[in-house]
């Protein structure tokens, strides 16, 4: 045991940090070098074909390297040569410029064509994430509410890593993940245009109140639900003469206050100012049956 301040011995990688960086050195040498066997890999890097093989089953496991027979080997006594290939799951861990080549090509378009042809490319990308959503949204009868509810699973399928829940007032579809958040901050049409889709999708006029693209940490779109006949008159529920008006909000139906008729406006200026105010009255008068007191 340790007495006093002296110095600590530097703590050591654990077996899983130590593991996770031999895979990574593992799928760098398929990705420089090609597929490989067992034999070789261990070969470049330095470890036994046993430690080695460890290794690949993990990263099988994961996905992100398949097994296959190598071609043109006999397949007579003794285990066949297989070799370990790297899969679409394990290259897409590597840095890649894919958003990069986004960003050129729309400021090309954008350039060319304006605002409206990166538009069309926009819906021209979505097209296809529309048309497999449909397919799952179709076979949900209800509400808007509902289908919000399949089209976030179709969208969690996609990469989108979604989610629906009702609010008061309708629901809320939540995307947790953007695959083109980077280039939908610099061209907003492929917002617009995927709250277009998903207005389709769920049958409605829905709103786009937060985006990943825009520095929220979800995107986040409102679905209306249907209107109650509480939300248009609050209060008790309308009968009779009321049901004709319940269109109408109460402000669209308040009058202002009474105004005074000009007679009565005239008498109370003169009132205020000492005068007595003529007569109103409608009956003529004849000065000529007037004496003299």
């Amino acid at each position: 045991m340790q007495v006093g301040g002296g110095a600590s011995s530097p703590s050591r990688p654990s077996p899983s940090a130590e593991d996770g960086r031999t895979r990574q050195r593992v799928t760098a040498l398929l990705l420089e070098h090609g597929p490989q066997t067992a034999t070789e890999l261990a070969g470049r890097l330095g470890v036994s074909p046993t430690a080695v093989r460890r290794h690949l089953d993990a990263l099988v496991a994961t996905g992100r390297v398949e097994e296959r027979h190598a071609p043109g080997t006999p397949r007579g006594r003794g285990r066949p040569a297989r070799l370990f290939h790297l899969t679409d799951a394990g290259r897409s861990a590597f840095p890649h410029a894919y958003d990069d080549l986004a960003l050129t090509a729309l400021r090309f378009v954008a350039a060319q064509g304006g605002p409206d042809a990166v538009r069309a490319v926009a819906e021209a990308q979505l097209a296809g994430l529309e048309q497999r959503c449909s397919a799952a949204v179709e076979t949900v009868p209800g509400p808007p509410v509902d289908r919000a509810q399949a089209l976030a699973a179709a969208l969690t399928a996609e990469g989108y890593a979604a989610s629906a829940s009702a609010i008061s007032g309708g629901g809320q579809l939540c995307q947790h993940h953007c695959p083109v958040a980077h280039v939908a901050a610099e061209f907003p049409q492929l917002c617009e245009v995927e709250t277009a889709v998903i207005g389709r999708l769920v049958g409605t006029h829905v709103q786009r109140l937060a985006t990943i693209a825009h520095g929220d940490g979800v995107c986040t779109t409102h679905i209306p639900g249907p209107v109650r006949r509480t939300d248009l008159w609050p209060g008790p529920p309308p009968t009779g003469e009321e049901d004709r008006v319940l269109a109408h909000t109460r402000a669209g139906n308040r009058s202002g206050p009474a105004s005074p008729v000009p007679d009565e406006r005239a008498a109370h200026r003169l009132r205020a100012g000492g005068r007595t105010a003529p007569s109103t009255s409608s009956t003529p008068t004849n000065d000529r049956e007037r004496t003299p007191a």
